[in-house]
């Protein structure tokens, strides 16, 4: 059982702001701007933030009043989320082209088994890299991966090297 856990090869994807990503997109303009995507400045929650707007702290389910108070010239834009489900589909007709064994998380990110397409694709991170390009090249964002023999470690490691980032964990680094 062991032995068949640590060939298994698991990619986590996770797209990068993404909804503020699909807003800078659609509007180019807004390349480099603090974007907070959200309800109201009132009431209203952040849905995501632009690096940019991280930067002063401002976080996805953060009050929208705190998010203005920490980053005042931060551009608020609504949910989009027809748009937003669009290019989540392209993306995961990219995924799909390397392995059916898909896991969506949610809108902008999932697990990929890969044991099962080596042979076709090269190494799991050969994989990881094609898919980063892929996307990339067909919608314009950026996408981060984390390539290990778990999900959890997946997981985490898609989030060390954010954004754009891909970080691998070999099975025998797993502890570490």
């Amino acid at each position: 059982m062991d032995n068949q856990k640590a060939s298994k090869h698991i990619i986590h994807l996770d797209l990068d702001a993404f909804y503020p990503a699909v807003e800078v997109l659609d509007n180019p303009e807004l390349k480099g701007e603090p974007v907070i995507v959200g309800g109201s400045r009132e009431r209203g929650v952040v849905s995501s933030a632009s690096y940019e707007a991280r930067k002063f702290g401002v976080h996805s389910a953060q009050p929208m009043a705190t998010a203005m108070r920490l980053c005042p010239n931060g551009i608020v834009l609504p949910v989009r989320m027809s748009r937003y489900k669009a290019m989540s589909e392209q993306v995961f007709e990219i995924f799909y082209l390397f392995t059916s064994m898909v896991e969506p998380l949610s809108i902008d990110e999932a697990f990929l088994d890969v044991t099962g397409s080596t042979l076709l694709f090269g190494s799991a991170i050969e994989i990881a890299k094609k898919i980063k390009q892929k996307v990339t090249a067909q919608t314009g964002l950026t996408i981060s991966a984390g390539v290990a023999p778990s999900k959890f470690v997946a997981k985490i490691a898609s989030d060390m090297e954010k954004p754009d980032g891909l970080t691998v964990v070999p099975a025998d680094k797993v502890k570490a």
